[in-house]
């Protein structure tokens, strides 16, 4: 019986760098730890802006006691929002109306040159100001004395819309302002556009009565 031929073992070889398993095992590793570092540095994308801490009028010197620093995402919306990154800039102004705790619109704020208006205290009805608060916004109503009318009691020609849609700055707990009457009378400070401050003044100086309405879904809150 003849001897069967016996096969020789082949060594196994250690896989060098041209293995073309190898190379593709470790651009899948670099790629895995690339994907993980970008992941994690955008993970947190959130830029710092400021949001209203109480409602902000226009006309209002803005500080930072009236912020609150809050980190969002913005998104393609970056710069469309008042920047807390390096804090307020000095001497800015509220330029309209911010409702508390939105988001300040960068467009909102700006220098001194850009207010135009003016605070004006005015005094009406304590029931028609009870329901009032900072950031309201209000229609101004001013009827006028009729000049025709004789005898002791004040008679008026109809209310005209002085002022439309403006904001409530403040609430003094004073008696005095324009347009001061009875005890049931109380001033409340509006925020009026720089030329229809003289005429309103004009007005309340010849007797007019002050009225004023507030503008639905405003109340504003402090």
């Amino acid at each position: 019986m003849s001897d069967l031929p016996v096969p020789s073992a082949s060594r196994l070889r250690r896989p060098g760098w041209r293995d073309a398993r190898l190379l593709v095992g470790l651009l899948l590793v670099l790629g895995s730890v690339a994907l993980g570092s970008y992941v994690v540095a955008h993970a947190d994308d959130r830029l710092p802006v400021y949001a209203a801490a109480g409602p902000l009028v226009p006309g209002q010197p803005l500080t930072e006691d009236d912020l609150v620093r809050v980190d969002v995402q913005l998104g393609s919306h970056t710069g469309t929002y008042l920047s807390a990154a390096a804090g307020l800039a000095p001497d800015r102004y509220v330029l309209r109306e911010v409702p508390a705790g939105e988001l300040v619109p960068a467009s909102a704020v700006g220098g001194r040159e850009r207010v135009e208006v003016q605070p004006l205290t005015l005094v009406v009805d304590a029931g028609s100001a009870a329901p009032l608060r900072v950031g309201t916004r209000v229609d101004v109503y001013v009827n006028p004395v009729d000049p025709a009318a004789t005898g002791t009691a004040k008679r008026y020609t109809g209310p005209e819309l002085a002022l439309q849609g403006v904001s409530v700055a403040g609430l003094p707990k004073t008696s005095s302002g324009l347009g001061s009457g009875t005890g049931a009378d109380r001033p409340i400070q509006v925020m009026a556009p720089t030329d229809r401050v003289k005429d309103i003044i004009g007005a309340v100086d010849l007797g007019a009565r002050v009225t004023v309405v507030p503008v639905a879904g405003t109340g504003g809150a402090r």
